[in-house]
């Protein structure tokens, strides 16, 4: 019995060898992290550079020598026309034909975009894109108008948006030039308002602003020019600022399958214009 139980325990040398091995292979792969540990020393993170790196940026954008985002060519045309301008009303095609690149155009109507306006030449001047070369050029030939102090309107008085000049929005408390001018140019893409909570949709007019003009303010809807919409071309409604192109395009083309519309319902037809849609350019259109 002794003997059977020795013979089923009992192990050869080559099964004693591979033990062996297998005990020493465990006994590494145990080990191993802490060995790591050992020999492995962390780098430290040096900030002195980082940190200097960062007062640098930090002093180049206070003193306005760094533009994020950086975008537009520098390239300029060999031969600007030259001719009187208000540095107020142009637009970046205009600036470029004076001699500026594109980036320089780009930085000067983002500074009118923010509700920036040039006062005086010298404004155009402080510009930081505008070089000394280049205001030498263009200085012969600015022309700012002088802005007349404007009386502002007394309780009681109110203005007709469809009927208003820049000038006489101006009376309106909070608006100024930039904001009147940028009024009418959104009341001529319109075609009129309709009412007067659309003074919303114009930049720089928001609810806080809005609250304060508007019991200064009236619209006559009865004055908005409507677009026929059975003879508009794509072009033309483009410029409308309730319609996206594929919008527009989606308009032309059922009117080129479909035929005349006879009223708005048959824009209901047309999957991408939804009711909201619907009725913001339902005062805007005819159909004759």
């Amino acid at each position: 019995m002794k003997s059977r139980i020795k013979n089923h325990l009992a192990i050869t040398k080559k099964e004693w060898n591979g033990l062996v091995v297998l005990v020493i292979l465990i006994a590494g792969v145990v080990a191993a992290p802490y060995v790591y540990q050992l020999f492995r020393k962390d780098n430290t993170i040096n900030f002195k550079d980082f940190d200097k790196a960062v007062a640098q940026l930090s002093k180049a954008a206070k003193d306005g020598k760094y533009v994020a985002n950086r975008t537009g060519s520098d390239d300029k045309i060999p031969h600007p026309v030259m001719f009187p301008f208000d540095p107020n009303n142009l637009t970046a095609d205009q600036w470029k034909q004076l001699g500026l690149s594109e980036r320089q155009a780009d930085v000067i109507m983002h500074y009118e975009t923010k509700g920036g306006r040039f006062y005086t030449k010298d404004d155009v001047k402080k510009i930081y894109v505008i070089s000394g070369e280049d205001y030498k050029r263009l200085e012969p030939y600015i022309n700012i108008p002088v802005i007349v102090h404007v009386q502002k309107l007394k309780p009681g008085q109110s203005i007709e948006l469809n009927a208003a000049d820049s000038a006489k929005l101006t009376q309106l408390k909070g608006i100024g030039p930039s904001i009147a001018v940028r009024i009418i140019r959104y009341r001529n893409r319109l075609g009129g308002f309709n009412h007067k909570e659309q003074l919303k949709e114009v930049y720089g007019v928001d609810s806080l602003k809005f609250d304060e003009i508007k019991n200064q303010v009236s619209v006559n809807p009865h004055t908005v020019n409507r677009i026929n919409i059975n003879t508009i071309s794509f072009d033309q409604l483009r410029i409308f600022p309730y319609l996206g192109y594929k919008q527009v395009n989606a308009i032309i083309q059922y009117r080129v399958q479909h035929g005349n519309y006879k009223s708005i319902d048959d824009m209901k037809n047309i999957a991408i214009l939804d009711e909201s849609i619907l009725r913001k350019i339902e005062p805007y259109f005819n159909f004759k």
